[in-house]
């Protein structure tokens, strides 16, 4: 796992063990950026179920302002600061050991790109979203990017929240929401 472009191109990031995390395929999470890559520099970025952090630190080192990682594990907490030290973006990089949902509901920011990749297996994805949705936590034209399992079927959301294209990668499937300006 490695750092695919940007000032932290080409760093090894360190890995949890075990099998309780599922990281993004490199060529997966290559697309992922080839889809967002003009929406990415200056803005705040959110990384729930952030794992390793990759997709956050992939963001910073293409020219994000910030990032928020979240993740319940205080494994990948403390892997996602050592990840976060390594690629040089520890002061940029802000670090939540916690319950998903209990930091949407306390979260008081917004933020122009999010990343959310959790369990396949669990009904956290819909819960994200559609929290994220209620408490309008994205910037205007701010995007949410999911990871989920290629039969997921993930759920509409009220405005100003829209869904907007799938992308298909083997048994994996991006789906792209985009909050709409000036509503």
């Amino acid at each position: 796992m490695r750092v695919i472009t940007g000032t932290a191109r080409g760093r090894k990031l360190k890995e949890l063990p075990g099998l309780d995390t599922r990281p993004t395929t490199d060529k997966v999470k290559e697309s992922i950026f080839n889809i967002v890559q003009f929406d990415v520099e200056g803005r705040r970025v959110l990384d729930l179920f952030a794992g390793t952090g990759q997709l956050g630190i992939e963001a910073l080192s293409r020219g994000a302002e910030r990032c928020v990682f979240v993740d319940a594990s205080k494994e990948a907490a403390r892997i996602i600061k050592e990840n976060a030290s390594l690629t040089g973006f520890a002061d940029r990089a802000r670090v939540t050991q916690g319950d998903a949902m209990s930091f949407l509901t306390s979260c008081r920011e917004k933020f122009g790109l999010a990343f959310l990749d959790p369990p396949y297996a669990s009904d956290l994805l819909d819960q994200a979203l559609e929290r994220m949705a209620a408490i309008d936590i994205m910037t205007e034209n701010g995007i949410i990017v999911c990871e989920s399992a290629l039969e997921k079927v993930l759920p509409d959301l009220s405005g100003p929240y829209e869904r907007g294209r799938e992308y298909r990668y083997g048994k994996i499937k991006l789906t792209l929401y985009r909050r709409q300006a000036g509503l």
